[in-house]
């Protein structure tokens, strides 16, 4: 049987479309995830943190003064209506710490976005003036790179919308990752922790932390609701 030129061309690029078209359906649910991959480890792009976050802080003068109430026991508090609480993500203040070198942006969460572009508050801990622990996470190789400066007697500065907050470092330590023991979040009381990767200087998670613990030495508190309310 006599076979015509077109037959001849158009039936092997038909079959060929055919296998193709089962192949693509048979990997590309296995072969999408290392492309992906590939393309995250060969890409010459980073992913870029600086303007995915809402910035709400106005810093406080240290002669200015925020509205204030005076509780039952006669001590004033900062009135909870002028006190904007920061959501996961949002800029609310700045921590500075002289002898360390480390003047940064202070964020709220302590996800990609506040740790490329500052240090974040662990989300569980407290901000500042509310009366529990306020533990900050940041890099060892970047913005608390200057940690390994810390020592006892040195002083921290939190600057927030509603007030500013002086502590006094009282001891540094080194500390397993998994340690739980750290660091107490059901304290009743206002004090600081920061922690970073260790050793410094090295890149990517480490097995270590170091610690610096901190007593608040001036800062106001914030009114607390009345039980019930």
């Amino acid at each position: 049987m006599k076979v015509g030129g077109k037959s001849f061309v158009i039936l092997p690029i038909i079959f060929c479309i055919g296998i193709f078209a089962v192949l693509y359906a048979a990997l590309a649910p296995t072969m999408a995830p290392i492309v992906s991959i590939a393309g995250v480890m060969f890409s010459d792009k980073e992913a870029d943190y600086s303007t995915e976050y809402k910035n709400i802080f106005v810093p406080v003068s240290e002669s200015e003064t925020v509205e204030t109430v005076t509780n039952a026991e006669g001590e004033p508090e900062v009135k909870a209506e002028v006190v904007q609480y920061p959501n996961y993500g949002n800029q609310f203040g700045e921590i500075l710490i002289p002898d360390c070198g480390i003047e940064c942006p202070l964020f709220m969460g302590d996800g990609d976005i506040a740790l490329s572009n500052g240090v974040g508050i662990y989300y569980g801990s407290f901000v500042p003036g509310y009366g529990g622990t306020t533990m900050i996470a940041g890099h060892n190789n970047t913005f608390f790179n200057g940690l390994k400066f810390a020592a006892a007697g040195q002083e921290i500065t939190i600057r927030t919308s509603y007030g500013n907050y002086r502590y006094q470092i009282r001891e540094t330590a080194v500390k397993e990752a998994l340690d739980t023991t750290a660091y107490d979040l059901s304290a009743d009381y206002d004090n600081l922790v920061l922690y970073t990767c260790y050793p410094f200087d090295e890149i990517g998670l480490t097995s270590q932390r170091f610690f610096v613990y901190a007593d608040l030495v001036e800062g106001i508190t914030i009114e607390k609701p009345e039980e019930g309310e």
